[in-house]
């Protein structure tokens, strides 16, 4: 029965998603209602309390009144919207009562998606607001009553139905479904498939398979560890069959899904909230975070390729391979094309984000049907595809709907009590005006505060208290917030709560620490990369074309030397020359000018083409590996 209603419920999220896709927005406090009650609904049903244990009974109560009580607090307000928003109402008990069961709903919620720790944030927030007179030195402020904080939570539009909960309603809501559409209709097969064929005959090449797979997957969903659950159930247990080792396949899997998270077109779904926050449009906001996304895929890319090389992982064998033919069938490709031209012709040509997504599903759709029917597929089959991709849809919101309503929360006390700007006001004064010692700070606390938390959540928290400390000291403030955003995503893969690891680990058989090691070393280059932001704003689009073709040149130039650092692999053949050269790389990498940038170029370029000659020497005469050091000794052969 539970299963039933799911469906039913995640059928009716789904429907109402296409719907305001279709037709946009309807009243804001209606529609935020609306969506916040079926999301919760359905994430009552979708994680149920004390599933599989002798206290479902009571589990099943609780649910019960937890439900009748949202349904309670989401109708008043629908109903009551418009006296709300143009009286701003003082605060009764029984506005209280309904605030409290909607936000211990809230926090039940998300404890059960995701642990204790995001929830224990939004309690310290309250904490703060109420007691903050009781606080001694500048973090205290003179508190807030019960009263006060109901009304900024409940009965206006700065709390839990503010901006966060409106944006998760239309433009994320609107590319979920456009995502799970793709991927019902034939898209996520073929995604598989094409990185199968693209990169599964090289060296590492089933690493690589997971690194495009995952990518590809994860750029259409909101959670590095939702898309290692998913595709790592395919791409682990490939490596693994080919003699991979357990903890470098989980840390593989780990990095590529969260490097989904920080690729264009949403980030993470992130890429809308920031467009709210900073005031710039969607296209500004992901065309500032392709370069730096192209610099860590081909980070990634070149340390498999090196580790690969060096350990002398194998390729996915023919058989395994599906054909080119059968990968680029119309009935495969068409859908995938229209989908995606949908969805930029609703762009460029200036419509709602939430719009052109729609575009991309009725592209999909209209292109998906014809070709089922041509292949006589039974109608039953088509129309149950179509209804599972809304289904997913309204189940893959429940996550993402609840913890924005949480982190609406949050924002909404930070906000009121202005510990957001007292904590920028703290790090600049440790920093100083040093940018790189408070980028540090800055960095450091995100990887903290985001450990735990799906990326759009994380990225609100560190936007609100720590992206100001940052435009504080004169950093141009979208650099800022993507700098905030990606390390607050990294939180995922960084121990000690690397929680895409511990899934991807689990999946393998593996212990996590390994793991995370692998981890942390194949996504190295992303630790730096936000600082490359700071030296070279024109990888985020800043400055002429000039001062952007610079930027990619030396950022091109650190990312190979740094994944060559990262990855030991033997260049010279002596290691400490090898480190030493690289480290000279690094330095001129990082000092900007074009002279510089040439002189680390043609280092770079040296060292390889020294490292070229010893392979082919090598390969002419035998060669002998060091498990210490990976220094290859050429011995000779006997004839």
């Amino acid at each position: 029965m539970r299963e039933n209603l799911t469906k039913v419920l995640a059928l009716a999220l789904g429907g109402l998603i296409l719907y305001t896709s279709a037709t946009g927005p309807f009243e804001s406090l209606v529609q935020r209602a609306i969506f916040l009650a079926l999301v919760i609904l359905l994430g009552l049903t979708v994680y149920p309390l004390a599933a599989g244990t002798r206290w479902r009974p009571l589990g099943i109560a609780v649910d019960l009144t937890l439900a009748v009580g949202v349904v309670l607090a989401c109708s008043y307000v629908a109903m009551n919207h418009e006296r709300i928003l143009v009286e701003l109402p003082w605060a009764t008990p029984r506005d209280m009562l309904l605030t409290g069961v909607l936000l211990v709903t809230i926090l039940e919620l998300s404890r059960r998606a995701i642990g204790m720790i995001f929830p224990l944030l939004v309690v310290a927030g309250l904490a703060y607001a109420y007691f903050g007179a009781a606080i001694p030195g500048p973090l205290g402020h003179r508190g807030f009553d019960v009263y006060y904080i109901t009304e900024t939570i409940y009965l206006g539009d700065l709390g839990v139905w503010g901006m966060l909960v409106g944006v998760a309603a239309t433009t994320i809501a609107a590319f979920v479904l456009f995502g799970c559409l793709l991927l019902h209709t034939g898209g996520g097969q073929t995604f598989m498939d094409l990185a199968l064929r693209i990169s599964g005959r090289s060296p590492g090449g089933a690493a690589k398979v997971a690194t495009v797979a995952s990518g590809l997957f994860g750029m259409v969903s909101g959670s590095a560890v939702a898309n290692v659950a998913t595709t790592g159930n395919f791409t682990i247990p490939m490596m693994k069959r080919l003699n991979y080792p357990a903890p470098f396949a989980s840390g593989v899997e780990a990095v590529a899904s969260t490097g989904g998270q920080i690729a264009p077109p949403i980030l993470g779904a992130a890429a809308f909230i920031m467009a709210e926050i900073l005031g710039e449009s969607y296209v500004r906001i992901a065309l500032a975070a392709l370069l730096p996304a192209i610099l860590f895929y081909l980070g990634v890319f070149l340390t498999i390729h090196l580790v690969a090389g060096r350990r002398n992982l194998q390729v996915v064998p023919d058989d395994e391979l599906p054909s080119w033919p059968a990968v680029l069938r119309p009935e495969r490709i068409v859908p995938i094309l229209a989908a995606l031209g949908g969805l930029f012709y609703g762009v460029l040509s200036g419509r709602s984000i939430q719009t052109a997504a729609f575009y991309g599903i009725l592209m999909t759709t209209l292109t998906f049907v014809p070709f089922a029917l041509l292949a006589k597929t039974p109608a039953r089959t088509i129309i149950g595809r179509l209804l599972s991709g809304l289904i997913d849809a309204g189940k893959g919101m429940v996550i993402i709907g609840v913890l924005l309503a949480g982190a609406q929360i949050l924002v909404a006390m930070i906000g009121m009590t202005g510990i957001g700007v007292t904590l920028a006001s703290l790090i600049v004064d440790i920093g100083g005006q040093s940018m790189f010692l408070v980028a540090f700070i800055v960095g450091g606390v995100c990887l903290i505060l985001g450990m735990g938390i799906p990326t759009t959540a994380a990225y609100v928290l560190v936007a609100s208290v720590l992206a100001p400390a940052l435009t504080e000291i004169g950093v141009e403030p979208l650099i800022a917030h993507l700098f905030v955003f990606y390390f607050a995503t990294l939180s995922v893969i960084t121990p000690p709560v690397c929680v895409a690891v511990f899934v991807a680990s689990g999946i393998a058989r593996t212990n996590w620490l390994p793991a995370a090691g692998e981890a942390v070393r194949l996504a190295a280059a992303i630790y730096v990369i936000p600082f490359l932001l700071l030296i070279y704003p024109a990888l985020a689009g800043f400055g002429g074309w000039a001062d952007i073709l610079l930027a990619i040149c030396q950022g091109v130039v650190f990312v190979l030397a740094f994944a060559s650092l990262m990855s030991r692999v033997a260049i010279t053949g002596i290691r400490v020359l090898d480190i030493a050269g690289l480290l000279v790389v690094i330095g001129l990498a990082l000092t900007p000018g074009w002279m510089t940038t040439a002189a680390a170029l043609l280092v770079l370029v040296v060292m390889y083409a020294r490292h070229r000659r010893l392979a082919n020497k090598v390969s002419a005469f035998g060669q002998r590996e060091l498990p210490s050091t990976g220094v290859t000794q050429v011995k000779e052969t006997r004839s």
